[in-house]
């Protein structure tokens, strides 16, 4: 299946002349000849744009590629704007499947014998289409008479197989990485594989994403920031999913949300702040926030709130990994590099023998230059350049934990240069940042702390006057038996010791004879040497 699939992606890019995108000083020197040994994969697309052709191939590659194409899909820093506003389709344009296929799959998940039963009405051309769902509006019954307007996610059917395929090409893919390329060991690539393998999988279990989806409602439950649509969890299953449906303006449109004259400004300091709760204050994050996923309600457009939607992919982190990102934040803000490099050893991200004093001044070279200035001034692809060859130099090792959260950033980043370029990402971030370290560090952490614990303690109080009378009046004697034992013990290593010497110079004896013997030495030489060590086994 893998060399069949490798065949496959291989045909697939050349036959939508996706060679001619890398510039020719980056194509090794036989690369030429491995072209024209495949002369019948020749473009077929030349008509095309390159922007139009790279989206065709990846969303003909299928949902592990198209999801490639949607995070490249926000980086206008880096990328053609031609390139970008192409990829940009495959958020929610992706060839949709028929939807009598869809209506089956409704059908055999929820148990109807017709659509009828549950929905007023069914639409069968879908709303949007995804790389692995596609949604579908309709009206949903209820007990009272009543239709509420809801979508229904349906899995794309037999997707699995072709991702287990593409994930089988990657685990080769990332095993020749680690054990050829130089930096391969230290980028962990079968880690971070494994990880995608994980996170792409649970986004095939609707179920699942129902749960985020409500825990994600719930963590932001009264929020000015963020609304996260009802799911109806009992008609939720593992490849249908039924929701609240909501009205909003996708947030990758920007005439129309100047036309109704939203607060920008507002909008992307809010999208850093909903960000950052997430991730530290829920551990708990979205984390497919490509443009796509996120509209901007239509109501109260000087106070703007986002809608995200699409729950598959979440990310969460354990308490150490949020306490070294969080003072790793901070210590950039304040441009404390030297706790930065001492962070990253004392977390294990570089080798602990690291100069700290060498890694503190790479990463001041690399850093200083971004601050005090907006995003549109910011050359966030040179700096990922730079630090790349810093954690090189370095030895730094991927975090493969920190994948889903990098990816995300990177969303983030995108979206704030789309909404509001001027926007300061350091300024809104620091203050929330050093409130949670705060809260973490401080008083208020060690309340809650206590506080947490205070109902076990509770339980265990009345018990803890015997626990302290039976320790004082077990405790001499139990020092006493200890004490005896290791007494003993050191007898026994003493009398093991005294045998192990004696049994030395014994066997040492014996030889010495032998070898007198041999060389011709009187029998009561020998006879002398025996009776010795004789006496000295007896002494054993």
């Amino acid at each position: 299946m893998g060399i069949k699939r490798f065949y496959q992606i291989f045909s697939t890019l050349l036959r939508f002349g996706l060679d001619n995108l890398v510039p020719e000083k980056w194509r090794p020197w036989y690369w030429q000849l491995v072209r024209s040994c495949a002369f019948w994969l020749s473009n077929r697309h030349p008509e095309k744009s390159q922007g139009e052709r790279l989206r065709l191939a990846l969303q003909q590659l299928g949902p592990v590629w198209v999801k490639f194409g949607q995070m490249l899909s926000t980086r206008r820093d880096l990328f053609p704007d031609e390139w970008v506003d192409e990829l940009a389709k495959l958020q929610d344009k992706v060839s949709p499947f028929p939807g009598e296929q869809a209506e089956a799959v409704v059908k055999k998940q929820l148990g109807l014998h017709s659509l009828d039963e549950l929905f007023s009405y069914f639409e069968l051309t879908p709303l949007a289409s995804a790389s692995i769902a596609q949604v579908h509006t309709a009206g949903l019954k209820q007990a009272d008479g009543a239709v509420v307007d809801v979508v229904v996610k349906v899995i794309r059917p037999a997707i699995r197989p072709q991702i287990l395929a593409d994930l089988e090409l990657m685990d080769a893919l990332a095993g020749l990485v680690a054990r050829y390329l130089p930096d391969g060991k230290r980028l962990r690539p079968q880690e971070v594989v494994a990880e995608y393998r994980k996170t792409i999988l649970d986004e095939l279990d609707l179920q699942r994403e129902a749960a985020n989806a409500i825990q994600l409602r719930r963590n932001f439950e009264g929020s000015d920031s963020l609304y996260v649509p009802y799911v109806y969890a009992d008609y939720s299953r593992p490849a249908v999913m039924v929701m609240e449906r909501i009205y909003g303006i996708p947030v990758s449109d920007i005439p129309a949300l100047k036309a109704q004259g939203t607060n920008m400004e507002l909008l992307a300091k809010r999208g850093v702040e909903v960000f950052f709760t997430q991730v530290f204050r829920d551990s708990f994050f979205h984390a497919d926030m490509h443009p796509g996923n996120i509209f901007v309600s239509r109501e109260t457009p000087e106070n703007p709130k986002y809608i995200g939607i699409d729950c598959g992919i979440v990310g969460t982190l354990n308490k150490e990994d949020k306490r070294y990102l969080a003072e790793n934040f901070v210590a950039f803000f304040n441009r404390d590099y030297l706790k930065v490099a001492q962070l990253h050893v004392d977390s294990g991200w570089v080798p602990a023998d690291t100069s700290v004093e060498e890694f503190e001044s790479a990463i001041r070279t690399v850093c200083e230059p971004i601050f005090q200035k907006p995003l549109q001034d910011i050359s966030f692809g040179q700096v990922l350049f730079n630090l790349f060859n810093t954690a090189r130099r370095f030895n730094m090792q991927v975090q493969p934990q920190l994948v889903l959260l990098q990816k995300t950033l990177l969303y983030i980043e995108g979206l704030g240069r789309q909404l509001y370029p001027q926007l300061d990402l350091w300024q809104t971030a620091k203050p929330f940042l050093e409130n949670w370290v705060q809260q973490q560090m401080g008083p208020v952490a060690l309340w809650r702390e206590l506080k947490a614990n205070l109902p076990f303690w509770a339980e265990k109080l009345p018990d803890m006057p015997g626990l302290l009378h039976n320790y004082l009046q077990q405790g001499p004697k139990n020092q006493q038996a200890l004490l005896q034992q290791l007494q003993q013990l050191q007898l026994q290593q003493q009398e093991q010791t005294k045998k192990l010497a004696c049994a030395v110079f014994g066997g040492m004896s014996f030889v010495a004879t032998v070898l007198l013997l041999t060389s011709g030495w009187t029998i009561t030489a020998a006879c002398g040497g025996l009776v010795t060590a004789a006496m000295l086994w007896k002494i054993r």
